[in-house]
């Protein structure tokens, strides 16, 4: 009996985290097109979910704390009252910056302790299912005028949703408030694709297949040099795995010629054609602007790690004080949206919690990231290629994704806990290549 009410709560908690996912992948689409009027409640609807999984995980006992909890918890509450007393003393806004860190980091933990491998592939199945349906609501966008019903901006702004492009053309934000959700929907896609072409599963082929291309056409239609990066980076992860297991070696070689039969496919097409002149046009112009590709690499990413580092000595000791770098904090406090802190977010961080704190909670996403790394490193060596896969994507989101914005916060928490519960493999499955 006991066995079956814990399976119950277990399950409410499961359902709970669905309309968590569920939400992200489409509280744009409320904002932008279905509640317009509702557009800025609806900028923290997820909060109210993850209060409950939080609430229900603790009061049926189904999650601890640990060494990030705790540390998470503690330099929230002090960033919290120097914000108050030391900061910009705004209520509102502090406890705006202060949503990531207690509301939706301990969802990594929640999720990835009551998730198992099963259910992230049932994600990842149901996140396929979607890429089709995505993928021609981008192609409209992509040719349609920023004044048409699917560019709609937040709160049915006529002006678009769209962001700069290139030749004419504007970024398409998919069924999500900005840009950045649409690569980080495809990004994550990719992660299950590749994942799905290289083992065994009751994922019928022609959803895989049309999921496939739809990737690959999002590539150049997306207008971001950032998940044709993030496309090249799971492609590089997925080929490693093919040579630690010589039974997917087979199965790797008929990827890489799949996307490239693909891509010649496609590029007969002018729909496509047009996107890559689109894409080149503007990966051409963003380097030149940026110094060319050392230039990315070096000054506007790395650079800007290391810089926000260096310089955080330059930063009040407790910082200007949490959700101030955010655009909800800086419309609060100057009525308009800007960035008052940084754009970057360990310089954003650093700004708002000061050097040690900032610090701090950089480490602890880093170290996080480096463990994650690490643990599915040596799962490979027992045909654990999920979370290897999912690392390729979710590194990055968890040790440096901007978590002011609340699409990336949800994606960063969401892969961040579907990494750890892919290490939870049922015992009488196995992974199977044939």
């Amino acid at each position: 009996m006991q066995y079956e009410v814990e399976n119950k709560h277990i399950l409410l908690i499961k359902n709970l985290i669905w309309v968590y996912f569920i939400l992200l992948l489409f509280e744009g689409a409320l904002r932008k097109w279905f509640l317009p009027s509702l557009s800025t409640p609806l900028l923290v609807v997820r909060d109210p979910i993850a209060i409950g999984i939080i609430f229900f995980s603790i009061y049926y006992r189904l999650i601890y704390w640990n060494f990030y909890l705790v540390l998470i918890l503690l330099i929230s509450l002090v960033s919290m009252v120097a914000s108050l007393l030391f900061g910009h003393g705004n209520l509102y806004v502090a406890i705006y910056g202060l949503r990531p860190l207690l509301l939706h980091f301990p969802l990594i933990f929640i999720v990835g302790t009551l998730l198992r491998q099963t259910d992230v592939e049932k994600i990842g199945k149901f996140i396929l299912w979607l890429v089709l349906p995505m993928t021609l609501l981008v192609i409209l966008q992509f040719y349609s005028p920023q004044s048409a019903w699917v560019n709609r901006g937040i709160g049915a702004d006529a002006s678009g949703a769209g962001f700069g492009g290139a030749l004419g053309y504007f970024r398409p934000p998919g069924t999500f408030s900005f840009t950045n959700g649409n690569t980080l929907f495809y990004g994550l896609a990719a992660c299950f694709a590749f994942y799905f072409w290289l083992v065994k599963s009751t994922l019928p082929k022609w959803i895989l297949i049309t999921a496939s291309i739809g990737i690959i056409i999002a590539v150049p239609l997306s207008i971001s040099r950032s998940y044709f990066f993030q496309v090249l980076l799971t492609l590089g992860f997925s080929a490693f795995c093919t040579l630690s297991n010589y039974k997917a070696l087979g199965k790797g070689i008929f990827v890489l010629l799949a996307i490239g039969l693909i891509f010649l496919v496609l590029s007969q097409f002018s729909f496509f054609q047009t996107g890559i002149d689109v894409f080149i046009t503007r990966f051409e112009s963003a380097n030149e602007e940026e110094g060319g590709m050392s230039g990315v690499i070096g000054d506007r990413f790395l650079g800007g790690l290391f810089s926000a580092i260096f310089n955080a000595g330059e930063q009040p000791i407790l910082g200007y004080g949490l959700g101030m770098g955010s655009n909800v904090g800086s419309t609060f406090l100057t009525g308009k949206k800007e960035f008052l802190i940084a754009e970057g977010e360990w310089a954003r961080i650093i700004g708002e919690m000061g050097f040690v704190l900032g610090l701090l909670l950089i480490a602890i996403r880093v170290s996080l990231g480096v463990s994650l790394f690490l643990a599915s490193f040596k799962g490979l060596k027992s045909s654990y290629f999920l979370p290897w896969i999912l690392m390729s994507f979710g590194f990055l989101q968890i040790a440096i994704a901007g978590w002011a914005q609340p699409t990336s916060l949800g994606f960063s928490i969401f892969t961040g806990g579907l990494i750890l519960a892919s290490f939870q493999k049922d015992e009488k499955k196995e992974t199977k290549f044939d």
